[in-house]
């Protein structure tokens, strides 16, 4: 990634914008420090995309679709390979 201060985005704003349409993302910096990062249209809408959702619930339920595998996909053994063998604490509910 390309860094810019602000002043040779100003002056070579051509050559920044070329770069961002080729795919590559321009930071730019003030005073030494990141202020921002210049994308092209594509990247920006790839990435807006995953903004989330006014509703929660609605994406909680579409990261579940995406992220979990099918019951197909996990052997027995790779499941019962999750269970701890250790004998759990000791506990009481009288103090």
């Amino acid at each position: 990634m390309h860094e810019f201060s602000i002043a040779e985005a100003k002056n070579h704003l051509t050559r920044l914008i070329r770069e961002v349409e080729e795919g590559e993302a321009v930071r730019i910096t003030r005073r030494g420090k990141r202020a921002a990062v210049v994308l092209s249209e594509a990247e920006y809408q790839r990435l807006k995309r995953y903004e989330p959702e006014a509703d929660l619930w609605a994406t909680i339920t579409a990261w579940r679709d995406t992220a979990q595998p099918s019951a197909e996909e996990l052997s027995d053994e790779e499941i019962d390979g999750w269970r701890e063998r250790t004998e759990g604490r000791a506990f009481s509910w009288e103090e």
